[in-house]
């Protein structure tokens, strides 16, 4: 079932009744997904900070000549997953740089030193060890990914996730964001998010909003993701996320988006966007998060007890429990769920590795969430 946007059409969402664009967005919400509001309880493993790209709003990345440039070690990865395991984590989030090893010489030397060639190799044997040594579902953030690269990880992951951001050719231009970052041209994440769909992985990915787009890229880019899940089934989840100032980037000064300009892409997405694919919004990106849930989200992303936000590391995240009750004011129930979400664990569909799909179904409850809810019981 795909939605349309009103009759009044984009540009009335952009400028129209706000009010009236989120109540159409919530009853859409609301019949698919009723007044349950989930998360994934993760820890969050930063596999290098390293990456061949250079956009103005990011702070997670680190030159190779950076002393905070860093790849993580087995033993590293392996501490970090036994952490999330002890506090109830369900996923560990794998996230990296796009392919440092083909720009720095660094980067290639590090990867050496492990025994790889190719970071994506790397990951695979990574999300193999926390297969191996932990219960957790790896999760998969590699950027932009080939043919080979998803059959490579596929088996060792129960889901994967890229951001598509924007599908503005103009952000490559000289002096914006995605100047002179080969991943981040539109065709290359586009066939990302159709490869991923052809070789049927539950996959995640996104707006990143306020870098400097139009209102009118921003739904050709829901636009785009919606046409892909129609082709392919395979959209899990679309996470809208405000762009946010960091100190340290090309783009310190540039304007944040405000809550209203938010509240009407989280409504416009929501009515574009097929009713079964899971919004979400990063509660830890404004303090008013709670009124997203009135523009039509059901998801809060993942949420780590133990792990920083590595991409946004000034904006810590809300406590679980915390923000259970503030969900509950607003009449709605937090649920945890897992990486991968219910439909793709029923039947046989061959989007998740025969192993994998094991593991998750012996982690689900009746609804396909997380059997074990812990914030209901965790102590203080």
């Amino acid at each position: 079932m795909t939605s349309h946007l009103p009759s009044t059409g984009a540009a009335m969402a952009e400028t129209g009744d706000l009010d009236a664009l989120m109540a159409s967005a919530r009853q859409i919400r609301d019949a698919a997904w009723g007044r349950t509001v989930t998360y994934s309880r993760k820890a969050f493993v930063p596999l290098t900070n390293m990456c061949r790209d250079t956009c103005g709003y990011c702070t997670f990345v680190k030159h190779p000549s950076s002393p905070e440039a860093r790849i993580m070690t087995p033993e590293q990865v392996l501490a970090e997953a036994l952490r999330g395991e002890r506090e109830g984590c369900k996923e560990l989030l794998f996230s990296l740089g796009e392919k440092p090893e083909l720009r720095y010489e660094a980067a290639r030397k590090g990867l050496e030193r492990l025994g790889y060639s190719k970071l994506t190799d790397y990951l695979r044997d990574m999300c193999a060890l926390v297969l191996r040594e932990t219960s957790l579902l790896p999760h998969v953030n590699a950027g932009t990914l080939t043919d080979d690269e998803i059959d490579t990880l596929k088996p060792v992951s129960a889901s994967m996730g890229m951001m598509l951001e924007t599908v503005s050719r103009r952000l490559t231009r000289k002096g914006q964001p995605h100047y002179a970052c080969p991943d981040k041209t539109p065709v290359q994440r586009l066939r990302t998010l159709e490869r991923a769909g052809e070789k049927r992985v539950p996959f995640t990915t996104g707006l990143l909003i306020g870098i400097g787009e139009t209102w009118a890229e921003r739904i050709e880019a829901l636009e785009a993701i919606n046409a892909a899940h129609a082709r392919h089934g395979h959209v899990q989840e679309v996470i809208i996320q405000n762009f946010q100032r960091k100190p340290d980037i090309e783009m310190a000064n540039h304007p944040e988006p405000g809550l209203e300009d938010m509240l009407r892409t989280i409504a416009a997405a929501r009515i574009i966007l097929s009713p079964e694919i899971s919004l979400q919004a990063p509660p830890n990106l404004s303090a008013r998060h709670i009124a997203y849930l009135d523009a039509g989200i059901n998801d809060w992303g993942g949420i780590s007890p133990v792990t920083i936000d590595f991409i946004n590391p000034q904006h810590e995240w809300p406590e679980i429990r915390a923000l259970a009750r503030s969900c509950a004011e607003a009449g709605f129930e937090l649920r945890e769920r897992l990486t991968v979400y219910p439909r793709y664990l029923t039947g046989d569909s061959g989007f998740i590795n025969p192993s994998v799909r094991a593991r998750a179904l012996g982690m689900a409850g009746g609804e396909g969430l997380a059997r074990e809810q812990r914030h209901i019981g965790e102590t203080a």
